[in-house]
């Protein structure tokens, strides 16, 4: 891979697994500083074995004062920023009659208040670099999605966050795009608090509604993260960019 951002800033939320963890390699790899967020400390520390190459940032991107240290850290010490990765999440499943007020605070609280959080921090340094934003949505922020209708609307925020923030940012030179997957092969079914035998099912239940039959790999989908954080790509901003084998057709 060539150095294309050699000399530039990257931040990743949610960089410890699963798509963030892909992303922030490949960034590494085209030659940009990364720093990774990883909200508890033994998965900070597994992450920074593993990718030692990377920065390794603690913060629960939930918590405002948290995220205001770590992106303030972040600055002062590369620098600058030129990139943002929204990539934190919490997914549940389960169906109304079940969710528990515990189920759905925290995926609004980690997905729409987290992802305002650390953009409305990052915002500073990313105008002063004319900088963009890759905020990652999911194909579930446009299509319904029956037992999981909060996560959905949690997504259906980040894809509005997307639209609107496009248009506030554009006069700085600051572009806002979003990446929506579909199902892709991550830890997040292993998070579910359910029993190792009803994982598969799941995994099909989601399979079942993709054209293409299968699950996405990381890769498939942070390379995507990678092309359009390009600082070649100057004339897309405001684009939610499905990444899902079909599945919102």
């Amino acid at each position: 891979m060539t150095n294309t951002f050699q000399g530039k800033v990257v931040l990743i939320t949610g960089a410890n697994s699963g798509i963030g963890e892909t992303a922030a390699v490949l960034f590494a790899r085209a030659g940009a500083t990364v720093f990774g967020v990883a909200r508890r400390k033994e998965a900070l520390e597994a992450a920074r074995a593993a990718h030692p190459e990377i920065h390794w940032v603690l913060a629960d991107v939930s918590q405002s004062a948290q995220v205001n240290a770590a992106v303030d850290s972040v600055v002062r010490e590369a620098g600058r920023l030129d990139v943002l990765v929204n990539n934190a999440a919490v997914f549940a499943v389960g169906p109304l009659e079940q969710a528990s007020d515990e189920m759905v605070r925290v995926q609004f609280e980690t997905n729409v208040l987290g992802t305002s959080f650390v953009t409305k921090a990052a915002l500073p340094a990313l105008k002063a670099s004319k900088g963009t934003i890759l905020n990652i949505s999911s194909a579930a922020g446009h299509i319904p999605v029956p037992n999981a209708s909060h996560y959905g609307a949690t997504k259906a925020a980040v894809e509005s966050f997307t639209r609107s923030w496009a248009k506030e940012f554009a006069p700085y030179g600051v572009r806002v795009n979003a990446i929506a997957p579909g199902p892709t092969e991550t830890p997040v079914f292993d998070k579910l608090g359910l029993p190792n035998e009803a994982v598969p099912a799941v995994k099909k239940s989601f399979v079942d509604q993709v054209p293409l039959g299968r699950m996405a790999s990381t890769e498939e989908i942070a390379r995507w993260i990678v092309a359009f954080a390009e600082p070649s790509v100057t004339w897309v901003t405001g684009q939610v960019i499905s990444i899902d084998g079909g599945m919102s057709l």
